[in-house]
């Protein structure tokens, strides 16, 4: 702290400037309610004085801001502000959501007492199900002791309805349309797919009897179950949508399910070339393979697109063609007039009954196919699929893992080999160059997009060795943006590619201008 003579000398000095700086014609300026009392000609050196004691008698305040006056009385301060209120705060919201959980589940009771069997009636119309929970649900609601507000009514009212009629704390996202997966890592650990990118949702399930509750209530709908004897399942929603759970002992922490959604209004050849993933050179080279009854393989990784681009090469066939679809869990959504859709089938609990997607596709050489369509070979269906296509049967497309193009082959003759058969490498192998003409390689990148990154034909054997040819490659060499999406896109090799033979034998000819590089600089 200063001296009070620092405090005189500093306060002089001010006055003594202001004086000179203050013209000679201005009009005296009104005397300041707050300054000294002073009479003309009266030195202002003992008030300043007075002032400067004052304010040392007086204890250190914050500096306040120049130009206002300091409000009276004693100043509030951030630390003066009272913390006992947050416990408090805390625990009034605790109560309130354990109110809520307690009122949750009597009325859930309720409504099970009410209505009983009326909700697992598999006979019964969806709609009046629904009319039925709602009035009764409204009915108990207003019978609480303790009204609800309208919002909290609201709320209460819309996740009864969701856990009784729908899948509890996940129906919300099961209906949001840019959703495309919901995870299930135990009842207090949801995560979303929102637009390719990974987020934890602000949802959870009560307890583990809940999820398993839910688990429960999606397999009995199609005739299975999952418990300790019979822990995984893989099962299909009503509207086509993927399900895999998985439950303790198998899963340490607590029950896991993944639903992988139908998408209701799929994705065209028009989106793909919006998104990137296609050209309109590729799109109209593609549209032209199929329809020339070339046979294809969709490769990538897992969620990398594979079944929509299957979906979408399936489209390119012509509607007076008879086609045969296979697939474990149906998704193809097919616009032709004339579709044989096939599902395979697991096991039942006895071990028995279950019909693969290999039993399939020989089944559907008797069927008189045009085209054969397998959603996704893993399996030695892969020795069925390329006689298939050895026999007759072009134009077929299915999908499979693998990372790339090269790649593609090796998992082709891998599952070859699990048929049991002993068939030599050689001989694998000439069948795959004989039967396969394209493989159209997807990719999903870092920022969640998913891009067809090769479009590569299957030439021929040269000794051991299948040889490829890239028709058109993504080019990576754009990079990436300031958000990391890739700038890149599908690009022409420059090659003609050798199939344009075969394709002209079904009368298809395409633009020989589509491989040409000099366009695309």
């Amino acid at each position: 702290m200063t001296s009070l003579a620092e405090r005189l000398a500093a306060a002089r000095q001010e006055a003594a400037q202001a004086a000179a700086a203050r013209p000679t014609t201005q009009e005296p300026a009104p005397a300041d309610t707050t300054a000294p009392d002073t009479t003309p000609g009266e030195s202002v050196e003992p008030a300043l004085e007075d002032a400067a004691a004052e304010a040392e008698s007086r204890p250190a305040a914050t500096p306040s801001t120049p130009g206002k006056r300091r409000a009276e009385g004693p100043v509030r301060t951030p630390a003066s502000t009272p913390t006992s209120d947050i416990p408090q705060r805390r625990s009034l919201v605790a109560q309130q959501q354990e109110r809520t959980e307690e009122l949750k589940a009597s009325v859930h009771a309720e409504l099970l007492k009410q209505l009983g069997p009326h909700l697992y009636d598999v006979e019964m119309d969806q709609q009046e199900l629904d009319r039925q929970v709602r009035t009764v649900l409204a009915d108990v609601l207003g019978s609480q002791e303790r009204p609800l507000s309208t919002s909290d009514r609201a709320r209460v009212t819309q996740e009864i309805t969701d856990d009784i009629l729908g899948y509890g704390p996940i129906e919300t996202y099961l209906r949001d349309p840019d959703v495309s997966e919901v995870m299930v890592n135990g009842h207090d650990s949801v995560w979303l797919e929102r637009h390719g990118r990974l987020e934890r949702a602000d949802a959870h399930f009560t307890d583990e009897a809940h999820l398993r509750r839910t688990i429960d209530k999606i397999v009995s709908r199609i005739g299975r179950r999952v418990d300790e004897s019979s822990p995984m399942v893989d099962a299909r929603l009503a509207d086509g949508s993927r399900v895999n759970a998985v439950v303790p002992p198998l899963s340490i922490d607590g029950s896991a399910l993944t639903i992988r959604k139908f998408a209701t209004d799929p994705y065209t050849v028009a989106d793909l070339v919006r998104f990137g993933s296609l050209t309109d050179a590729s799109r109209d080279f593609l549209e032209a393979a199929v329809r020339g009854r070339l046979n294809i393989i969709v490769s990538g990784s897992t969620g990398a697109g594979k079944t929509t681009t299957l979906n979408v090469l399936s489209g390119f066939i012509p509607d007076d063609e008879r086609i045969v679809t296979i697939e474990d869990a149906a998704e193809l959504q097919l616009k032709q007039a004339h579709v044989v859709r096939l599902e395979s089938r697991p096991a039942n609990i006895e071990g028995k009954g279950a019909v693969t997607i290999r039993d399939l596709v020989r089944n559907s050489l008797r069927m008189r196919p045009d085209r054969i369509i397998v959603g996704e070979v893993r399996d030695a269906s892969a020795l069925d699929m390329l006689q298939a296509m050895n026999t007759g049967h072009d134009g077929s497309i299915c999908t499979l893992h693998s990372n790339g193009p090269r790649d593609t082959l090796s998992r082709l003759e891998t599952m070859v080999l699990m048929a049991g058969m002993e068939l030599p490498v050689r001989a694998i192998r000439e069948q795959v160059a004989s039967a396969v003409d394209l493989i159209v390689h997807q990719t999903r990148f870092k920022d969640g997009s998913r891009r067809i990154t090769h479009i590569t034909e299957v030439e021929r054997m040269e000794g051991e060795v299948i040889t490829l040819q890239d028709i058109f490659t993504f080019d990576t060499a754009a990079g990436f943006d300031k958000d990391g999406r890739a700038l890149g896109h599908l690009r022409p090799t420059g090659l003609r590619p050798k199939v344009l033979d075969k394709m002209s034998y079904a009368n298809v000819t395409v633009d020989p201008l589509l491989f040409a590089t000099d366009r695309y600089r």
